[in-house]
């Protein structure tokens, strides 16, 4: 048995690129993300997506953080029950709308031509996972659906090696663990960990970081360079792991997390 660990924190991005949502707690199903992660997106120029037989698109072809950092200066809201989305910018509220509905899709995709219009590739559309057959689409950043998980000590031994205080959420994961020694995660890869009481994940895949890390969550500013200080210092570009759900069930902040 490794270490014991809990979980920290909880997070869902419900629009690809815009702000986490903290969670009390979920409810995970086998094979699935979580509920709503990255539900939505904002295409960046036209991509062919068929919400009818959604496929994988990489993420250079939405709006996200790794090349519209100006994005982390948006503060929204998602509500689950009536899918809609509030936008907030320079304190006041820009945007309210249901994004099931055209008029609300319109009514986003008008703020981001007005918002970015330099650094957009095409018209911006909303794009909706929420009618994928068999279970919702995910606009994630890998093809396979996945919970991912960023280890609190590994964040606290980057900030030894850039030599200031990195925000945990840049590196935009769905579940924060503490307890585990620095870099730990890597040792769980093709292992299952286990949530709770009967929760579990099966570690496939360790993350590369991109620029979209360099970007405070905060400030919106350009302030780091995540990647490069991992190579120098670690000799990797890796923060985080992402898992497969093997079992699902009710998992919550303050969970044991073991392996």
């Amino acid at each position: 048995m490794t270490n014991p660990a809990t979980i920290d924190a909880i997070y869902r991005y419900p629009v690809k690129g815009l702000s986490p949502q903290k969670l009390p707690k979920v409810t995970l199903s086998a094979g699935l993300t979580l509920p709503a992660d990255r539900l939505y997106a904002i295409e960046n120029g036209p991509t062919g997506f068929d919400p009818a037989a959604p496929a994988y698109f990489p993420k250079q072809r939405f709006l996200m953080l790794m090349r519209n950092e100006r994005l982390a200066g948006l503060k929204t809201e998602y509500d689950e029950v009536t899918h809609t989305l509030t936008i907030g910018h320079e304190g006041r509220e820009a945007v309210r709308a249901d994004l099931r509905t055209k008029e609300g899709r319109l009514a986003v995709e008008a703020f981001f031509r007005k918002f970015m219009p330099a650094e957009l590739s095409g018209p911006p559309k909303v794009l909706s996972g929420e009618y994928a057959p068999g279970a919702p689409h995910s606009f994630s950043d890998v093809a396979k659906k996945v919970v991912s998980i960023i280890n609190l000590a590994s964040v606290a031994a980057l900030e030894g090696a850039v030599g200031q205080p990195v925000d945990p959420l840049r590196f935009r994961a769905n579940l924060y663990v503490r307890g585990w020694p620095a870099w730990h995660e890597f040792d769980q890869l093709d292992r299952e960990i286990h949530v709770g009481g009967k929760v579990r994940l099966k570690v496939v895949k360790r993350i590369v970081r991109c620029a979209a890390t360099n970007v405070d969550p905060v400030t919106a500013a350009r302030d780091l360079n995540i990647p490069k200080t991992l190579m120098q210092t670690f000799n990797h570009m890796d923060c985080g792991i992402y898992a497969e759900v093997i079992e699902g069930g009710d998992i919550a902040a303050g969970n044991t997390v073991t392996a």
